[in-house]
Parts: structure tokens; C-alpha cells; sequence
């Protein structure tokens, strides 16, 4: 069995290296989306908005655009604030398409505990924080196994689960369901929402 510090060697290069072949291939996708959301609704092509990666570090995370940018309400559902390209956008993940780049950077992984909002950094137990002992990732555990249907403490609980059980086999298996996940359209809302409802803290250690 190869030890872990190869194993993360060969996963950082096969994340970039098919980052880079991706971009490429996907570049006429890419650019037609970018230019519909020009069409349909306008500059700016992407939300650009600062999260924390491994060791708490800040980047900057790139999607395209699926929200309005003029808010009337901020109490308004995701739903009533996404844009129809938007709601298109997000339900297919082709949204998540330019994370390529973050990937390609280093930010992101394919694989990894979904970054989150840097505000709850200060939120996390001791236990919770062992998640941005990683890269974080464009899918992972968590968003196997109930994405937006489970609460933020078994969320956290996957997160740290798959950080100190990881292996290359466990991001194929990831990779694997994540597909099945995206054609299935399965576990995409909470409620009627597409988001969950903002981390407060959690009353448990754990």
C-alpha cells in the first residue's frame, strides 16, 4: 500500500494535471455560458468571494454568477434571487466550472470538505476545524452522503470522517457517486431552498 505523503503527492499532480486538460477541453462550454450570462443577465460573469482553504489560508473562490445583483430583499430565498440561466446553472453544477482554475491554483481540490463562509471560521469546535486540515474540494463526503438534506454537525462529522480516513481509492469512490449524484439531481435543497441556512455555532463538542 503506498503511505499517505505519496499518495497526496500523486493526488495534488492528477488534480492539476486534469485541471488543465479540462479547461482546455471545456473552454467552448466555458465561454458560451459566459457569454449567455452577459446575454441574459448581464456583467459580472462570475461570484468571486473569499473562503478558507488548508491550514485556515484565504482564497478566493470563482463561479459563475446565478444570483441577481441587485437584491430588493436578502431575506429572499435562493430560489427567488437566482436568475432562470442561474437556477439552470446550479442544478446542472455546471456553475462550479471555473473552480478548474482554483484547482489548477492549488486552492482546491477535486476531492476535499466543500469550502465554506469565512465568518464561521471563528464558529468551529476543535473537533470541526480538523476539516481545513486538507484542501478543500469541489465534492466530497458530505455531498455523497446528503449534501443540503443533513444538519451542519453531521456534515462536519463526514468532513472529519474523510479527512483522517483518506485515501486516493476514497476520491475515486467520491468521484464515482458524486457523477451519479449530479445526473440524479438527488439531494441538491434542504427545503425549498437551494442553500442551507448559515452556520451558527454548534451546542455540541462535536
Amino acid at each position: 500500500m503506498i503511505n499517505k505523503k505519496i499518495q497526496q503527492y500523486i493526488k495534488s499532480f492528477i488534480d492539476k494535471a486534469t485541471a488543465l486538460i479540462l479547461l482546455i477541453l471545456l473552454s467552448p462550454i466555458f465561454i458560451s455560458i459566459s457569454i449567455l450570462i452577459v446575454i441574459c443577465d448581464g456583467f459580472p460573469i462570475y461570484f468571486i468571494q473569499k473562503r478558507p482553504g488548508k491550514g485556515n489560508r484565504i482564497f478566493k473562490i470563482i463561479k459563475f454568477r446565478t444570483m441577481k445583483v441587485q437584491i430588493l430583499n436578502e431575506s429572499q430565498s435562493d430560489i427567488a434571487r437566482s436568475t432562470k440561466l442561474g437556477t439552470f446553472l446550479r442544478s446542472t453544477s455546471l456553475d462550479e466550472m471555473p473552480q478548474l482554475i482554483n484547482v489548477l491554483k492549488g486552492d482546491l481540490s477535486f476531492v476535499g470538505p466543500r469550502p465554506l463562509l469565512t465568518e464561521y471560521l471563528p464558529l468551529y469546535s476543535e473537533y470541526q476545524i480538523k476539516r481545513h486540515n486538507v484542501l478543500p474540494g469541489i465534492t466530497g463526503w458530505a455531498q455523497i452522503n446528503g449534501r443540503n438534506k443533513i444538519s451542519w454537525e453531521e456534515k462536519f462529522y463526514l468532513d472529519v470522517w474523510y479527512v483522517d480516513n483518506w485515501s486516493l481509492l476514497l476520491d475515486i469512490k467520491i468521484l464515482i457517486k458524486t457523477f451519479f449524484k449530479v445526473v440524479s439531481k438527488k439531494d441538491i435543497n434542504s427545503s425549498e431552498d437551494m442553500t442551507m441556512e448559515k452556520f451558527t455555532g454548534s451546542k455540541n463538542e462535536n
